[in-house]
């Protein structure tokens, strides 16, 4: 894509949206991390309210409302005339990506939601494993944007 070529507000929105997507991706590093601790922990205790209220407001505060940015930005971008060649391979397999890591936020919903219940029975290991699907994610996605390598 080249920005100098499009319409005069595109910078605005790829601005915008990289806000969005560094926000979104912070809180999907951070969450699953918090729910590792919060296994460590029994149920009812003050510690375990503690990362109960922490885990609500990293999602309901930052992490959906920066995935619904990022969503509207890039959407915005996707259709700017010129802004995306629908022709390449890179564009199918980012956003195969990008739906990948909203699914895996309502995962994350639906976990913060267990353990606001008291009801996780998840182990701390499952959610180790869980903390690098994002960051695998994110690391397919760069590149795809990025390099294009097909």
């Amino acid at each position: 894509m080249v920005i100098d070529a499009l319409l005069p507000w595109t910078r605005w929105l790829l601005a915008f949206h990289i806000m969005s997507v560094m926000a979104w991706m912070a809180g999907m590093f951070y969450l699953p991390r918090l729910f590792v601790y919060h296994c460590q922990v029994m149920a009812g205790t003050a510690e375990s309210e503690r990362f109960k209220l922490m885990e609500r407001r990293l999602l309901r505060a930052i992490s959906t409302p920066a995935m619904i940015s990022s969503f509207l930005f890039g959407g915005l971008l996707v259709l700017t005339p010129g802004a995306v060649d629908w022709h390449g391979g890179w564009w199918h397999l980012k956003l195969l990506c990008v739906v990948l890591m909203a699914g895996f936020h309502g995962l994350c919903a639906r976990w913060r939601r267990d353990f606001s219940n008291d009801a996780n029975t998840r182990s701390e290991k499952f959610y180790r494993f869980a903390n690098e699907v994002p960051t695998l994610l994110m690391i397919v996605i760069v590149i795809m944007v990025v390099v294009r390598p097909f």
